[in-house]
């Protein structure tokens, strides 16, 4: 259920007091091409579900699970019946706990978890995700400081499935943690430095590789090159700048550390799939 759309950009209205917000959502009801800043987690309890993600459909089965990151424009299609938990959480409010906006980064744009790729963590996160629906519907004392803790737990599973999964660095096991640690640093130095003029050869420099390895290492652990990575962090900065009109789009590219505004606007719509300007009309409606 959207409540508040201007443009294409939803502001999503939470209970009183409240960063999270859960429902269950029954309606034979499509929504159209939106985003908002709380991550969204969808599970079907009935029946599937369809989101758009971009260019792509993920058609989700009964217990499937879709993270969309946040910022990330969607489309939600619905069949006839069926019945889904939908859940929106802001995550600022932890943002500065060691490690967690690389793990966040795993998540971006969106994920999708099922029984068949995904058994050895699936069922524990659909339990946590039944336990936050019984939560926030109870209402009680502290509720919220539960959802959270609950939350936390789910993108811990997630986070060490990734790097069990995809990160098997071809090292012995005490090497294997110390390069999980060294790149989650480096992911965590990017997110900060993103509107700096970092280059490739000065991260790979500062994380102890030559430029071929941690290329290909770098690859491993976010699933992304360096570049796109840190491209990505600069347009999710860009995206709270466009919002305000009264910064200008050279502004904007400015201020996301990209070194001029056509390079901006090119890798804009490589990301998004419109010009800034474009966005920011849709934006404002």
């Amino acid at each position: 259920m959207i409540e508040n759309l201007n443009g294409i950009h939803e502001t999503v209205k939470y209970k009183e007091n409240s960063n999270v917000k859960l429902f269950i959502n029954a309606e034979a009801e499509d929504y159209p091409i939106h985003w908002h800043t709380p991550m969204e987690i969808i599970m079907p309890l009935e029946g599937g579900y369809t989101v758009q993600i971009g260019d792509d459909l993920v058609h989700l089965n009964e217990s499937d699970i879709i993270f969309i990151a946040s910022g990330v424009t969607h489309r939600l299609i619905a069949p006839d019946t069926g019945k889904r938990l939908i859940l929106q959480i802001e995550w600022s409010a932890v943002s500065k706990i060691k490690e967690f906006n690389s793990i966040l980064t795993l998540i971006a744009p969106a994920i999708t978890l099922t029984p068949e790729t995904s058994g050895d963590i699936h069922s524990n996160i659909r339990k946590l995700l039944l336990d936050i629906a019984d939560e926030y519907q109870t209402d009680s004392f502290l509720s919220e400081a539960v959802i959270y803790s609950k939350m936390l737990e789910v993108l811990v599973l997630i986070g060490r499935h990734h790097t069990a999964s995809s990160c098997n660095f071809n090292v012995g096991r005490h090497k294997q943690q110390e390069y999980l640690e060294r790149f989650l640093s480096i992911c965590e130095y990017i997110d900060t430095h993103c509107i700096e003029d970092i280059t490739l050869d000065e991260i790979a420099k500062i994380a102890g590789f030559s430029k071929y390895h941690f290329t290909r290492l770098f690859k491993q652990f976010t699933n992304n090159t360096f570049y796109k990575y840190l491209n990505q962090k600069r347009i999710e900065l860009a995206l709270t700048l466009l919002a305000d009109p009264n910064i200008s789009v050279t502004e904007t590219a400015m201020q996301s550390g990209f070194a001029n505004p056509s390079t901006f606007i090119r890798v804009f719509k490589a990301e998004k799939g419109c010009t800034p300007t474009e966005f920011r009309k849709m934006f404002i409606g």
